[in-house]
């Protein structure tokens, strides 16, 4: 639309006949809620289900940084994000209030109290006053109490554009003409015309039609005007309402008014042509990203010395982040202005927050907050009047009452600005008439009777007694009937908006950090005695008495008894001399950065805080002008182009997308996919925040240890998060699916600063792959410092049957987080351990709610699934023992998905013993042998085989780590091993023999007299007794380790009581079951086998810490003991156990039973083999004593004694040496995810040590 030259003051515009024509039912519907495809332009249809457009987006898809920050969204901020978007900045729009489009507007009181905000300082001027706060920040309708008068202000996507009557009306020349209130810029004559046709361009203003239905109180006010001998002066003002079908400016789909008069509370109907309709969607068009909730508390020099940081309390949906009130204020987010910053939160929002960075270091200009006004509003009413004034507003007029539309808000003006009525511009002004919002109209008649100070016509005719009558009956009629009633008397009140000049003496100050505003002198003495003159002839020329402000009857509830403006300018005023001494911000809105001529680069104010007086007219479009100069100067400082040519056609805000786009990071295309795939779901949101200590270093690896360190030195840590699960459906059926966290992480070690915490990751009971059975809650985020410092959070709670029937460790695991902090190296920044307070936790509870699909049952019933989710996963753990029993499957047992790859045997050998015996040796040769090195050979212990040193679900395998060291390796599964020949019922000491044939093998195959033999649990006491009776001579061996026992067996507590029971078990048991226990079952299993896994859910294992779901790992417990720390192994490996255990004979078993009680190995026939002169043999063997700390199968003791045994039947021997493993078990020792780490390196360390040539002799190395 092309500018116009000038503002039309009583023109109709081109209407179709079939609009001029119409019924006025056309005009009179009342504001029905708009159709879903009235808001799409191009597609008639709605691809989706939702119902009006939404441009912001979920704060957590916000960046660290955009080239532009804007902060607010009213005129200013509208002007200011759609102008730099459109220069191809990045720019970012942060708005307090939330995203409302016509159909979403209040109707009903109950919905409009929902929408009330008031803050500020309660009780009356002369008395004590108090600090208030009622309600949601976020709601749309904002009542600021002030000291000497209120002010009313809108919050929400588009600001106090959403609310005003939507006058467009141009600051006459002598205003702006004032020397001691303008910059010198702007003193010059029509130095603003331009931008008032660029403003007009955009917002589209036309006076009511001519043609359009008569308005009452139109018609009211221009009657008063010819009354008052004032006719010339009454005009139609230009106002940004649509009044027929079409596309604004921006490209927006408006429709034609209804004529509602509910402009105030928001029009439904889709007329008003409000900045959301407008300058915001033309950003989002240009790729501006807008986010809502958002209430900006300061700004602070960027560290960097270019930009700015923007902190903002983010407030979420439902505010669950503010029921933490200690920290909402304190640890705010923010986000990077990289080139400029827009301050257009409306003159209070303006003014408080730099007031508040102020305070905060950013130095500015004294006067920061002074030379505020009201802009002279005053609010007035023409009560009971003898005409009918019709100026109610209603959502949904009656079909009878369809002939008497109530219009938009301000129809009519007469203007008193020019010189012919006031010699002294500052006597200028000018009285609308308005309207009153339906909210309202239930409640006004009460207010005006209860307003002190009524001015009563003293003519003949109001005082004859049928005009007393009828008045009298008109309130009657008013009580009886209701306000919409003809004739009644709040029928025939006509509402008078009055716009001025007052003294700019109101201040906004900081005290105890909430704002306080105080207007001083609001009235200039002789002039508001002019002004109450000329509304009482006004409202005495038509009958009615004159009833100033009603808010006076505020005081009746509390809130002081105060004079309201609508308009507040001022608190960071144009300087009239250029410098900080005589205002806050220069001509083009830049910020002082003291009381001289110097200002922040790139910090602008762009909305009513700059004006700098009283304007004695509605401010929306001056506001807009001033802020459309301020980007073209800018633009022309700072070297860019805005492109004003380019037009948008027309925008789908339902199912368009913009035509420019910034490409989104792995994690926001991550979190958008997230959210895109709960659309139509509903789930929940709930802040949370956990506090504790962290150390600062990558030395200590244990936690506690960190964070006892940490608690000493008061490195304290924080994360304060808003979580949200978008779809509950999906995050419990779905192992993909992560909640989504956003907000802070402080840790003053790190940064002064909040580091942001943007699209994080939050995940419920996913399985700890490090820790079998055991499920976390686990938080994975980046975190990104004011610095530009990038770091990745991770932290995890543990959920394990540790807690099982414990209600302070279930507390104690579900509020427990352990952190690492890393680069993106990863290496280690820091260890520490936070907490959730019990404070916290209610604060937690009280937030928590759903968010998503509307509906209340649909969000309920989203509620009830997390809370049972989380209820029932915590609950198994509690109840640990009477958990389902996991059965070995072909998810868990044969799935090679999980299985990592591995090298493959070079060969497999079927060995035959001297007693004819068959056994099966695995065989692998290096890529690069080193013919130096001894071949080594692995002897496992029983009902396993080659894969406890194989294994495919450890990063590194045994085989992996010596296969790479350069040795040929050999594996023999014996007779007592994971093979068919076990179930024959062989003993430890047969299986001797394969060993030896397993020797024999490799010394021919490698060519080598010597091996190196890793010998475990049943296989070293076997291979003891072969060394012992000779049958494998020891001349045969480099050295050993002797891995759990060797010729010492002494069972652990528990498995020694069973040995010694009075009891037979394995003789019961073969009664009962048959002669094989196997590790592994089965659903399917006979009874006495599902009895078995039973009764086994209870079987001392060790600590709760040790339970577990397994089947598999009960029962080879039960057989052997507790082969393992569960915390050693990783999840698959515990998930892989059937492949790895078979079974055992019973007389095998017995056979165990026996030597694990007389500490000592014996032959078949009984006899002790530790003999003198068997032990003769050992002589000079390098041998390798390890055992896990934690062994339940062998006490360390076996070992122990087997060490004091050589060394007092030899002496110091080289290379006898004996090592305990702090933390592990049994199997363990081979098959942990960490053992390449902790046990590999220290038998290699003995390899190397037995096979490099002796420097001393007879020096002894043993180590214990």
């Amino acid at each position: 639309m092309a500018p116009s030259n000038s503002t039309p003051r009583s023109t109709t515009p081109d209407l179709p006949p079939k609009i001029l024509k119409s019924t006025p039912r056309t005009y009179t519907t009342g504001g029905t809620t708009l159709k879903p495809a009235d808001y799409s332009a191009i597609a008639s249809i709605p691809t989706s289900a939702q119902r009006h457009p939404r441009i912001s987006r979920p704060v957590p898809m916000m960046r660290s940084s955009y080239d532009v920050v804007v902060i607010g969204s009213g005129y200013g901020g509208g002007v200011s994000a759609s102008r730099t978007a459109r220069a191809g900045k990045s720019v970012c729009v942060l708005e307090r209030g939330q995203e409302r489009w016509p159909g979403e507007y209040p109707v009903s009181g109950l919905e409009a109290l929902k929408q009330v905000h008031i803050s500020g300082n309660r009780g009356q001027s002369t008395q004590k006053v108090k600090d208030t706060e009622i309600g949601d920040p976020t709601a749309l309708y904002h009542l600021v109490l002030g000291e000497g008068q209120n002010a009313f202000v809108a919050s929400g996507l588009g600001g106090t554009s959403l609310l005003n009557a939507n006058i467009f009306l141009e600051t006459d020349k002598r205003t702006m003409a004032i020397e001691s209130a303008w910059p010198e810029e702007l003193r010059i004559p029509d130095s603003l015309k331009e931008y008032y046709n660029r403003a007009r361009a955009m917002l589209q203003p036309v006076p009511y039609p001519e043609d359009h239905p008569e308005l009452m109180k139109l018609n009211l006010l221009q009657k008063q005007a010819e009354k008052l001998g004032k006719a010339d002066k009454f005009y139609r003002p230009p106002q940004t309402t649509f009044f027929e079908d079409g596309v604004n400016a921006a490209g927006v789909e408006m429709k034609a008014s209804t004529l509602s008069g509910q402009d105030c509370t928001g029009v439904n109907d889709g007329s008003k042509n409000s900045v959301l309709m407008n300058y915001l969607p033309d950003a989002w068009n240009w790729g501006a990203e807008i986010f809502c909730e958002c209430e900006v508390r300061y700004i602070k020099k960027d560290p960097s010395g270019t930009g700015y940081l923007v902190f903002f309390a983010w407030h979420g949906n439902k505010r669950n982040r503010a029921h933490f009130q200690d920290l909402f204020y304190n640890e705010l987010m923010w986000v990077r202005a990289k080139e400029l910053c827009f301050l257009a939160a409306g003159t209070l929002g303006t003014t408080e927050i730099l007031l508040r960075s102020k305070e905060l270091g950013l130095q500015m200009s004294p006067r920061v907050g002074n030379g505020m006004s009201g802009n002279g509003d005053v609010l007035a009413f023409g009560y009971n009047t003898d005409e009918i004034a019709n100026a109610i507003g209603r959502q949904n007029p009656p079909e009878d009452d369809l002939h008497r539309p109530v219009g938009p808000t301000i129809t009519g003006i007469i203007d008193m600005r020019g010189e012919d009525e006031a010699k002294d511009v500052l006597d200028g002004f000018v009285l609308e008439e308005g309207a009153v919002p339906e909210v309202l109209s239930q409640f006004l008649q009460a207010m005006l009777q209860l307003t002190p100070g009524k001015i009563y016509p003293q003519n003949n005719a109001s005082q004859s007694g049928y005009a007393r009558l009828r008045k009298f009956l008109a309130k009657a009629e008013t009580k009886i009937m209701g306000p919409y009633s003809p004739g009644s008397s709040i029928n025939r009140t006509q509402i008078y908006l009055i716009m001025s000049h007052d003294s700019n003496e109101a201040t906004l100050t900081l005290e105890g950090d909430k704002a306080y505003l105080r207007f001083l002198g609001v009235g200039r003495g002789k002039h508001v005695t002019e002004l109450n003159k000329f509304l009482a002839k006004a409202t005495h020329a038509v009958g009615g008495v004159l009833v100033n402000s009603p808010f006076y009857a505020f005081k009746y509830v509390g809130l002081g008894e105060e004079e309201i403006t609508v308009h507040p300018i001022g608190g960071a005023n144009m300087s009239f001399d250029g410098t900080g001494e005589g205002g806050v911000t220069n001509h083009m809105g830049e910020v002082f950065t003291g009381e001289s001529a110097e200002v922040y680069s790139g910090l602008v104010c762009v909305d009513g805080s700059v004006i700098p007086c009283a304007l004695g007219v509605n401010p929306f479009a001056t506001i807009t002008a001033l802020a459309e100069r301020s980007l073209d100067c800018l633009s022309k400082k700072n070297g860019f182009t805005i492109d004003l040519e380019t037009s948008n056609g027309k925008l789908d805000l339902l199912n368009g997308t913009p035509r420019v786009t910034w490409p989104l990071t792995e994690d926001m295309m991550e979190a958008q996919k997230s959210i895109l795939d709960a659309a139509g779901e509903s789930g929940v949101r709930f802040a949370e925040v956990m506090d504790g200590h962290l150390y600062v270093g990558d030395e200590i690896e244990d936690f506690k240890v960190a964070e006892k360190h940490a608690i000493g030195i008061g490195s304290t840590a924080r994360f304060f998060l808003s979580v949200d699960t978008y779809s509950t459906k999906n995050l419990v059926t779905r192992s993909d699916h992560a909640s989504i966290a956003t907000g802070t992480f402080t840790c003053s070690a790190l940064s002064k600063d909040p580091f942001m915490v943007l699209r994080g990751e939050v995940q419920f009971f996913s399985q700890d792959l490090n820790t079998p059975d055991t499920k976390n809650l686990m938080y994975k985020f980046d975190i990104v410092g004011t610095d530009g410092q990038l770091l990745h959070f991770n932290g995890y709670k543990i959920i394990d049957s540790n807690m099982a029937f414990s209600p302070s460790k279930t507390w104690k695991a579900t509020t427990t987080l352990y952190v690492t902090i890393t680069r993106p190296d990863k290496s280690v920044v820091g260890r520490g351990i936070l907490h959730i307070s019990v404070k916290n936790f209610g604060d937690e509870l009280k937030g928590f709610g759903a968010n998503g699909a509307p509906g209340t049952l649909i969000r309920l019933g989203s509620i009830k699934q997390f809370l049972s989710f989380f209820s029932l996963q915590t609950a198994a753990y509690f109840f640990s023992p009477l958990r389902a029993l996991r059965y070995p499957t072909p998810a868990t047992a044969t799935t090679t998905s999980r299985l990592l790859p591995k090298v493959s045997p070079t060969s497999v050998i079927t060995l035959t013993a001297q007693d004819q015996v068959q056994s099966t040796l695995h065989c692998w040769t290096p890529l690069q042998h080193n013919p130096d090195l001894p071949p080594i050979l692995f002897v496992p212990g029983a009902s396993v085989d080659e894969r406890i040193f194989a294994l495919p679900t450890i990063e590194t395998n045994a085989i992996e780590f010596f296969l790479g060291k350069g040795y040929r390796l050999y594996v023999i599964t014996h007779r007592v091993g994971k093979s068919e020949a076990a179930k024959k019922g062989y003993t430890i000491y047969d299986a001797r023999l394969d060993i030896k044939a397993a020797m024999e093998y490799v010394r021919n195959q490698a060519s080598q007299e010597k091996m190196y033999c890793i010998v475990h649990c049943a296989g070293s006491v076997a291979f003891s007794m072969g060394l012992l009776d000779g049958t494998i001579p020891a001349s045969w061996v480099k050295g050993v380790t002797a891995s759990q026992v060797f010729f010492n067996p002494k069972f652990a507590t528990v498995n020694m009581l069973k040995a010694r029971s009075p009891v037979r078990l394995p003789s019961v048991y073969k009664r009962l079951a048959g002669d094989w226990f196997d590790c592994v079952s089965s659903t399917n299993d006979a009874l006495v086998q599902r009895l078995t896994d039973q009764l086994l859910r209870f079987y001392p294992v060790g600590g709760m810490d040790e339970m577990c779901d397994s089947t598999t790992c009960h029962r080879s417990d039960l057989v052997f003991g507790r082969l393992w720390s569960h915390k050693k192994l990783n999840s698959h490996t515990h998930d892989y156990l059937s492949n790895i255990i078979g079974g055992v004979s019973m007389k095998t078993l017995e056979n165990l039973m026996y030597a694990g009680t007389h500490d000592a190995v014996m032959d078949n026939d009984g006899n002790s083999l530790v003999t003198e002169s068997n032990l003769a043999r050992l002589k000079g063997l390098p041998v390798l004593f390890i055992h896990g700390s934690n062994n339940a199968v062998y006490t360390p003791e076996s070992t122990e004694i087997s060490l004091a045994t050589l060394r007092d039947t030899f002496g110091p021997q080289m290379y006898v040496e004996r090592q305990i493993f702090s933390g592990y078990g049994h199997l363990d020792c081979w098959m942990g995810k960490n053992a390449y780490k902790d046990i590999y390196p220290r038998v290699l360390d003995h390899i190397e040590d037995v096979i490099r040539p002796f420097s001393n002799g007879g020096a002894s190395a043993t180590r214990d």
